[in-house]
């Protein structure tokens, strides 16, 4: 056996962010939030107003109104200018998510609304 000595490297600490790096984070979160929200209750008033323009067979083009303002968000975030740069796959899931959350839930408070 030898008498190897491996060296350890020291663990770099992350770089310690301050509080008001931490408040533009937390600011920058809600406003993508709030944007993917209000993307979805758009997507879904527009397909309310669809169905009852065109009648009740208009499932798909409203289910693509909403797939369009969840592939539309990050043009959306760049004209808001927004740092998309730093999102990773987990991030983009969960504003998709909320788009489809809102679309969905509007869509259908409409649609159970609407008189018969």
């Amino acid at each position: 056996m030898s008498d190897e000595i491996i060296e350890e490297k020291p663990v770099q600490a992350k770089k310690q962010k301050t509080k008001a790096d931490k408040q533009a984070e937390h600011i920058d979160r809600i406003k993508r939030t709030l944007t993917a929200s209000l993307i979805g209750i758009f997507a879904g008033g527009l397909s309310y107003y669809i169905s009852i323009t065109y009648g009740k067979d208009t499932g798909l083009l409203a289910f693509m109104i909403m797939v369009a303002g969840i592939v539309v968000q990050k043009h959306i975030f760049m004209l808001l200018h927004m740092d998309t740069e730093k999102l990773g796959a987990k991030d983009w899931f969960y504003q998709s998510f909320m788009t489809f959350a809102f679309w969905f839930m509007s869509w259908t408070i409409l649609l159970t609304a609407m008189p018969k």
